[in-house]
């Protein structure tokens, strides 16, 4: 008689009771939370950000952005109001639905930078742009600094597949590597990558133009950090370049 494997499928109940270890001994390290089920995160730090991107967004001078101004931050805002009335406190809930809408809204707010910087490239470019060196810089940094939370989305959403199935622990293999993941004991048991940890990652990678503490293990993560970094550099030089210009 063949022996059966059911049950044993990553998140299924026997899998999970596997993370454990089974010992009477309190000395014995614990299973981390990354590695196991736990809670979720809570919401409020996120929806804290995108409101705030949402905001730097409709103070970009109209000229940059796709009209009406006020179009794809209404439409990134309505999105939000149903994820937090959907699902307010803690980031667990497994529904294809609200997925898809997390999943919308960033894109959505990808787009809306992505537009706004070809503009600002276009118009640099062309000369129609940067005859102050205030509002060039100014518009700039609210492009620059958008880059930096829409790809911390990104990381946040894909690794390990998202916030939820991290929180029921689907997924063992991490796609981003993060020192706590390293030195298990240098960390506390209950740590786990929150979205936080996904923004710092984000803005070394756009400052450093490469990776520093927290390595990208899998091909797509690569792709995202490679893609993030040529944006960044090219918003710099380009802008920078033009205000000093300006200044002399």
């Amino acid at each position: 008689m063949t022996p059966s494997t059911g049950g044993l499928e990553p998140g299924s109940e026997r899998w999970r009771e596997r993370l454990t270890p089974m010992t009477d001994s309190p000395q014995k390290a614990r299973v981390p939370a990354w590695r196991r089920p736990t809670d979720g995160e809570h919401r409020w730090q996120v929806a804290t950000v995108i409101v705030l991107t949402i905001a730097a967004q409709l103070a970009e001078p109209r000229q940059l952005t796709i009209h009406p101004h006020w179009l794809l931050p209404a439409v990134e805002g309505t999105f939000l109001a149903v994820l937090l009335l959907s699902n307010p406190g803690r980031i667990n809930r497994d529904s294809v639905v609200l997925r898809s809408l997390s999943l919308t809204l960033v894109a959505v707010a990808s787009l809306a930078n992505a537009w706004s910087l070809v503009q600002l490239i276009n118009a640099l470019l062309a000369g129609r742009e940067g005859n102050s060196a205030g509002p060039l810089l100014l518009a700039a940094a609210g492009i620059w600094g958008t880059n930096i939370v829409v790809f911390a989305l990104w990381y946040w959403e894909f690794d390990r597949g998202g916030p939820v199935a991290r929180a029921h622990a689907h997924r063992a293999h991490p796609d981003f590597l993060f020192p706590q993941m390293q030195t298990e004991e240098l960390a506390s048991g209950d740590w786990e990558p929150a979205f936080v940890d996904y923004l710092y990652v984000s803005y070394t990678n756009a400052t450093a133009f490469s990776p520093t503490d927290t390595m990208p293990m899998s091909r797509w993560a690569k792709l995202l950090m490679l893609m993030q970094s040529a944006v960044s550099i090219v918003t710099v030089v380009l802008v920078v370049a033009r205000a000093v210009n300006i200044m002399r």
